[in-house]
């Protein structure tokens, strides 16, 4: 009989494990397919764009994003961390501000700023318009000069290729500095560094080499975004399933769902929260805390103790045994993410953790109970990939 019980349990596994990657299976097809129908015909667009927005630079205009809804927050937030503060060396910092009041458009728009707008309201649009910014919208109804509406209906997966689209053109409106003849503005003066590279200062009229080449190079990174989700969910199909159960059963019994990261990380704990609380979908909503949310807390943990405590201490004030902490991070080794860990180990919390690159201490010293790993040294395509987990993630909680 034991050995009965066994087999089923054994066969159960099985049958599970195969449910689950037949599931990522279809989640990775549906992005797949939804990707190549936007990113192969908008691929010239979205290059032709990234001329503008740098030559809107080049004159010393700034990015505004601005989203009012809860997902929309987190993407103004998060295409402004990225301008302001590249995580590819080499890159300038470029101004940036994200607003989650679309009133304030017109206060602070100024006419050679780029405006991307992500909520479907034609309002922040207009005002930026009116004050001679470039306009582009990622949603319908938008009536931005620049218009990018992925083709899906499922919010998640348009969210993911939004965020895929905002990266690229933070990567791409780069290009253009290296061929600074093709740009107006003060980009023209190269300064001391002319002696060392002369061709800066020059005129240059090929600008349809370039945009050809901005147009291969958006295909290349959708294509590799494409194979890292195919990774992150294939790989972390088991997993994902497994931690949606238990966060299921945690949120069943009354507990709560924390969410942290820094930076892009610290963005994408915003929208899995704004998924929990304000579901896309005819789901309920779920209790969750933002762990990255309340600035006065975050600055005056990091003045008073120091940035490593910045969530482990709110962990020890909101954590409660029965709840969950998820902690998004790209490295797997930011130590405010490792304390925060095991502090609410300590507490009694369950985890889950989305990690880059090899996964770092939090995979090597299994400092979390599901560790989902996307295996990529590229930081913008790692979190496109952990947000497709997440959004994985939302969607078996309601359904398993």
């Amino acid at each position: 009989m034991a050995r009965l019980a066994a087999a089923g349990r054994r066969a159960g596994g099985r049958s599970r494990m195969s449910q689950a990657v037949q599931s990522g299976a279809e989640q990775v097809a549906r992005r797949t397919r939804a990707g190549e129908a936007f990113f192969a015909p908008e691929a010239e667009r979205i290059a032709r764009v990234c001329h503008l927005m740098a030559e809107r630079f080049a004159r010393g205009g700034r990015l505004i994003a601005v989203g009012s809804s809860p997902a929309a927050r987190s993407d103004a937030r998060h295409v402004a961390v990225e301008f302001v503060h590249p995580v590819i060396v080499g890159k300038r910092a470029l101004p940036a501000i994200g607003l989650t009041d679309p009133s304030q458009v017109s206060l602070l728009a100024e006419p050679d700023d780029i405006a991307i707008v992500f909520d479907p309201e034609p309002e922040p649009v207009r005002a930026a318009g009116a004050r001679g910014c470039l306009t582009i919208g990622v949603c319908p109804h938008a009536e931005a000069q620049w218009t990018f509406v992925p083709p899906t209906d499922d919010p998640f997966v348009a969210q993911e290729l939004v965020e895929t689209l905002y990266h690229v053109l933070w990567e791409l409106v780069h290009v253009f500095f290296e061929h600074r003849g093709l740009l107006g503005g003060a980009v023209h003066d190269t300064g001391a560094s002319q002696f060392l590279y002369p061709f800066l200062g020059k005129p240059e009229d090929d600008l349809e080499t370039v945009v050809h080449d901005v147009r291969r190079s958006i295909l290349m990174k959708a294509e590799e975004v494409a194979e890292l989700r195919r990774q992150t969910l294939r790989d972390g199909a088991t997993t994902l399933a497994d931690a949606a159960a238990e966060l299921r059963g945690a949120l069943d019994a009354g507990g709560r769902l924390l969410a942290l990261g820094n930076g892009g990380s610290a963005t994408d704990a915003m929208d899995v929260v704004a998924d929990f609380r304000s579901p896309p979908a005819a789901w309920p909503a779920r209790p969750a805390i933002d762990l990255t949310e309340d600035p006065a807390i975050l600055t005056a943990i990091a003045n008073d103790i120091g940035v490593e405590a910045m969530f482990s201490r709110q962990v020890i004030a909101y954590g409660r045994p029965g709840d969950v902490l998820l902690a998004i991070s790209t490295s797997g080794n930011s130590v405010n993410v490792i304390h925060a860990l095991g502090e609410a180990r300590r507490r009694g919390l369950r985890t889950i953790a989305l990690v880059g690159y090899d996964g770092g201490r939090v995979a090597t010293e299994r400092l979390a109970d599901h560790v989902v790993v996307t295996r990529s040294q590229h930081i913008p395509r790692i979190q496109e990939a952990q947000a497709s987990a997440y959004h994985v993630l939302r969607e078996l909680v309601e359904t398993p």
